[in-house]
C-alpha cells in the first residue's frame, strides 16, 4: 500500500514537471529573433544592423505611444542581441535556445532536454552532459559538417594544419579533456591553426570519411591527409602533435658557415630568402606554420642567437638581441630588402610582411601560376598590369644584359609594371610566338598585356635587342611612359601557349619524400595496433600493385595499335582538308573546346534557324565572301576567332555575296554611318560595292548587328620596283596576283581585337525593324 502511494506520487510529480515546462516551453517558442526583426536566416549582420536601426527609431517608447511599444522595443533589442551574437546566433539556429532565450538560463539551476520530451533538473541529476540542448556552446562555432570539409577544409589544409575533436552527446570521457581542449584551441586559434568539432550523433557520415570509430578522438588534417592523436591528453602533446603534423624540411637551420649558400640560393629556387632571428634554440611553431603557408613563394631559415657560430650573423645584420628579427633578402644577398622586429611578433604582422615580398624584383617565369600572379589577366581598366618580358640565355655571354635588366626591375616603384625574364631554351614555345617575324635570337625585350584566360595577349617587341647599355635603357624607358599614355602602342596581339614546368625534374625528390611520410605514418600505426584506420591505405597499396600488374599483362599480351593510329590520322587529316577549313594549324597548345572552327554557310534552308528564331543571348557571326576569296578568307577567320569558340553563345558561318548581294544591301541599310566603302565619286554608279571580308555580328532575337570592314595592314607588293627584261611583263601579273591575294587575307587581321569587343559589349549596334527574307533574293549570274 505505501509503495503504491509513493509511485502514485512521483508520477503526480512529473506530470507536475511536465505541464509546468510544456508552458514554459511554448512562451518560449514563440519568441522567435528572425520573425522579431522580419530577416531571413540568412541575413548578413550589415542586413540585420539595418533593419535593427529602422525598428528601433520606429517602436522607441519616447516616440511611439503605442501601449505595445515599449515591449516591442524590448524584443526588438533582445532579437539585436542574440542574432549578432555568434555564439548566440549559432546556438539559437541548431537547437532553437540561447542563454537568453533559454527559460531559467543556464548552469546547474536549468532545465535540460532529455531525449525530445522529457525535462530534468541537472542540479538533482548532476548530469554535466545531454543531447542537444546541453551541448556545449563553445564547440557550436567549430562544428563541422561533410560538405563543408570536404569543400573548404581540405583545400586550406594545404595552407594550414587542422585540429578536429571528435565527440558525441553521451560520452562520459569527453567530459574530462574538454578544459584541456578548450585551453589548447584558445592558444592554437591565435596561430592560425583550424579548428574543427565532429559531433558523431548528427555527422556520422563525416566521422567514418575520417575513419574516426570511437570517442572521444582528436585527429589532425594536412595537405589533405588525416593522422591521429594517441597520446595523453595534455595541452603539452597536443601542441606537438599539431606541430609533428607538418612537412620536414621547412626551415633550414642557417649559421655563419652555410648562411652564403643559403641566400645565393635564391636563383636556383627563385624565391626570395627569409631569415629569422631568436633567442631560443628550436623553431619557434608560428614561424613554422607561416613557412608552411608560404612554402611555394618564399624559402625560411632560422638563426639561433645563442649559439657561438652565429656571432657573425648577427654582427653583419647589426641584429637587436632582445627582440626576434626577421629580414628578407632577394637578389641582394648582402643588403636585406626588407626588415621588421618587435618583441610580440604576432600572425598577422608577419603575414602582411611575408606577402607583401613574395616575389623577387625581376622573377623568372619558370610555371603558368608563377606567369598568372606575375603577370595577371587584364579585368578593369584601372587595375591593368603591364609585364615588360626579357628573353635572355642561361650562358654567361647573357649575364651583363641580365643584370642591367634587373637594376631597371629593382629602381621601378610603379605598381602596374611588372618586370620578370625567361630562358628560351626553356620556354621554347612561348618565346616562338613572341618572337616570330623579329630576330629570334635573344636577349629582346616584350611589353605585353594579358586579355583573356586562354592565352591572348597585346604585345609590342623593343626595337634594338637588349644588351643592358644606357641607350637601351633609355629606349624602354620611353616605351614604358609611352604605354601609360597611350596603351594602344600595345598593336601586336597573339595566343600564349601554356608555360613549361620547369620543376618537374623535382617530382622524384618530392615523390621520395612523401613516401618517407607514408612510411613513417604506417610504422606509427603498426605500433598503435590502430588496424581499422590503416584499411584504406593498404587498400590503396593493393589497388595500386594490382593496377600496375594488369597493366603488364594486358601490355604482354595484347596487340600493338600503334601502327593502325597513324593511318586513322591521316584519314581525318584527308576528310578536313577536303571538308571545311578548320584550325588545326593553330599554335594554341590550350583549345577552348574543340580542335576546329564549325562555320556553316548560311543559305535560305539554315537562314532560319541560324538567325531568325536563334536562342536569346546567342550571336551568329557572319563571314561574307566569294567564290574566288572562299578558301584565303575561311582559313583567315577560323585563325581569328579560333580563341573564342569555347563559348556557347557564338555561332559562326559565311555567306556567298555572289548569290545573296541584295540581301546585303538591304541589310546594310540600317548601319550607314558605319558604311564609307572606298571607291572614288564617278565609280559609284558603274561599280559594285565590295562587301568582301565584312563580318557581321547578328543578335536574331533582339534584331540588330555589329558591322567588322576590313582594314588592309599588311605590305603592298605593287609599289616594290619591277626588274626590266623580257620577262617583266609575266612578272607583273604575277606579283599583282600575288598582291591581291596578300591583300585579301590581311583583310581580317583586325578581326581578333573586334571580336574582344563583341564580347566586352563595346560595339556600336544597329538595329534591324525585320530581318530580309535570304529565299526572295535572286541569285547573282
Amino acid at each position: 500500500m505505501v509503495m503504491m502511494r509513493m509511485v502514485v506520487f512521483l508520477l503526480s510529480v512529473m506530470m507536475v514537471y511536465v505541464l509546468l515546462m510544456d508552458a514554459t516551453v511554448e512562451s518560449t517558442a514563440e519568441f522567435d529573433p528572425y520573425k522579431v526583426l522580419g530577416v531571413t536566416r540568412s541575413a548578413s549582420q550589415a542586413e540585420i544592423k539595418k533593419v535593427y536601426k529602422r525598428l528601433a527609431k520606429e517602436w522607441h517608447p519616447d516616440k511611439n505611444k503605442n501601449p505595445e511599444a515599449e515591449d516591442m522595443f524590448i524584443k526588438i533589442t533582445k532579437s539585436y542581441e542574440i542574432l549578432t551574437n555568434e555564439e548566440k546566433r549559432a546556438s539559437y539556429d541548431h537547437y532553437g535556445q540561447t542563454d537568453n532565450t533559454h527559460p531559467y538560463g543556464r548552469g546547474h539551476h536549468g532545465f535540460r532536454h532529455f531525449h525530445d520530451n522529457f525535462y530534468f533538473d541537472e542540479s538533482f541529476f548532476h548530469f554535466p552532459f545531454n543531447n542537444k540542448g546541453g551541448r556545449d556552446f563553445a564547440d557550436s562555432k567549430y562544428t563541422l559538417h561533410f560538405n563543408q570539409y570536404v569543400n573548404e577544409v581540405v583545400p586550406d589544409s594545404f595552407k594550414r594544419p587542422y585540429l578536429i575533436k571528435i565527440t558525441s552527446d553521451w560520452c562520459f570521457s569527453c567530459i574530462h579533456i574538454e578544459p584541456i581542449w578548450k585551453e589548447t584551441v584558445q592558444e592554437l586559434e591565435t596561430l592560425g591553426i583550424g579548428i574543427g568539432v565532429v559531433d558523431v550523433g548528427y555527422e556520422r557520415r563525416l566521422a567514418n570519411h575520417l575513419g574516426a570509430h570511437q570517442t572521444p578522438s582528436i585527429l589532425g588534417v594536412v595537405n589533405g591527409k588525416v593522422a591521429f592523436f594517441h597520446y595523453a591528453v595534455v595541452k603539452g602533446h597536443l601542441m606537438q602533435f599539431v606541430e609533428d603534423l607538418l612537412p620536414q624540411r621547412l626551415v633550414e637551420k642557417v649559421t655563419d658557415k652555410n648562411n652564403q649558400e643559403f641566400l645565393k640560393s635564391w636563383h636556383e629556387l627563385n624565391k626570395p630568402h627569409v631569415l629569422l632571428f631568436d633567442q631560443v634554440p628550436s623553431v619557434p611553431l608560428l614561424y613554422k606554420l607561416t613557412a608552411f603557408a608560404y612554402k611555394d613563394y618564399v624559402q625560411f631559415g632560422y638563426v639561433d642567437q645563442g649559439l657561438s657560430e652565429t656571432a657573425d650573423l648577427l654582427r653583419k645584420f647589426n641584429i637587436n638581441t632582445y627582440a626576434p628579427t626577421m629580414l628578407v633578402f632577394k637578389e641582394d644577398v648582402e643588403k636585406p630588402a626588407d626588415i621588421i622586429q618587435a618583441k610580440g611578433m604576432k600572425k598577422q604582422i608577419i603575414d602582411e610582411f611575408i606577402s607583401n615580398n613574395k616575389f623577387l624584383l625581376a622573377p623568372r617565369l619558370v610555371n603558368q601560376k608563377l606567369f598568372d600572379e606575375i603577370c595577371p589577366v587584364k579585368q578593369f581598366h584601372r587595375r591593368r598590369k603591364y609585364c615588360i618580358l626579357l628573353i635572355t640565355g642561361e650562358e654567361e655571354s647573357f649575364a651583363t644584359g641580365n643584370e642591367a635588366f634587373l637594376s631597371l626591375a629593382s629602381a621601378n616603384t610603379n605598381d602596374v609594371l611588372r618586370f620578370a625574364y625567361v630562358y628560351q631554351r626553356r620556354q621554347q614555345p612561348l618565346c616562338d610566338v613572341l618572337l616570330k617575324n623579329k630576330d629570334g635570337t635573344p636577349p629582346q625585350v616584350v611589353i605585353l598585356e594579358r586579355r583573356n584566360g586562354a592565352g591572348k595577349i597585346l604585345y609590342k617587341p623593343v626595337l634594338g635587342g637588349w644588351n643592358g647599355s644606357k641607350e637601351d635603357k633609355h629606349k624602354l624607358l620611353e616605351e614604358l611612359e609611352r604605354l601609360q599614355k597611350d596603351p594602344s602602342i600595345l598593336n601586336n596581339d597573339a595566343v600564349l601557349p601554356e608555360l613549361n614546368n620547369e620543376f618537374t625534374s623535382m617530382f622524384l625528390i618530392k615523390w621520395i619524400y612523401t613516401a618517407y611520410d607514408y612510411l613513417s605514418e604506417i610504422i606509427d600505426d603498426l605500433l598503435h595496433n590502430n588496424w581499422r584506420e590503416m584499411m584504406p591505405l593498404l587498400s590503396l597499396i593493393f589497388s595500386a600493385l594490382f593496377i600496375l600488374f594488369g597493366t603488364v599483362v594486358i601490355q604482354a599480351f595484347s596487340d600493338s595499335s600503334e601502327e593502325k593510329q597513324p593511318k586513322m590520322k591521316a584519314k581525318e587529316a584527308s576528310k578536313t582538308e577536303n571538308g571545311s577549313p578548320n584550325t588545326s594549324s593553330t599554335s594554341s597548345s590550350r583549345p577552348p573546346k574543340k580542335n576546329f572552327v564549325e562555320v556553316t554557310e548560311l543559305t535560305d534552308i539554315t537562314y532560319t534557324s541560324n538567325l531568325v528564331k536563334l536562342r536569346p543571348g546567342h550571336i551568329n557571326v557572319v563571314l561574307v565572301l566569294t567564290d574566288s576569296t572562299k578558301n584565303i578568307l575561311l582559313s583567315k577567320f577560323a585563325k581569328e576567332v579560333y580563341s573564342f569558340t569555347g563559348s556557347l553563345t557564338l555561332h559562326f558561318s559565311f555567306l556567298n555575296v555572289d548569290k545573296h548581294s541584295e540581301w546585303m544591301a538591304a541589310v546594310l541599310e540600317y548601319a550607314q554611318d558605319a558604311m564609307q566603302i572606298d571607291t572614288d565619286e564617278d565609280e559609284v554608279g558603274s561599280r559594285k560595292a565590295d562587301y568582301t571580308g565584312y563580318v557581321l555580328a547578328l543578335n536574331g532575337h533582339k534584331k540588330y548587328l555589329c558591322l567588322f570592314k576590313p582594314v588592309y595592314t599588311g605590305e603592298d607588293l605593287d609599289s616594290k620596283p619591277e626588274e626590266e627584261g623580257g620577262g617583266s611583263r609575266s612578272r607583273k601579273g604575277l606579283t599583282r596576283s600575288r598582291s591581291t591575294t596578300l591583300q585579301i587575307h590581311h583583310k581580317l587581321d583586325r578581326l581578333g581585337l573586334w571580336m574582344e569587343r563583341l564580347m566586352e559589349g563595346t560595339l556600336p549596334r544597329y538595329y534591324v525593324p525585320a530581318w530580309p527574307g535570304l529565299d526572295k533574293i535572286t541569285v547573282n549570274k
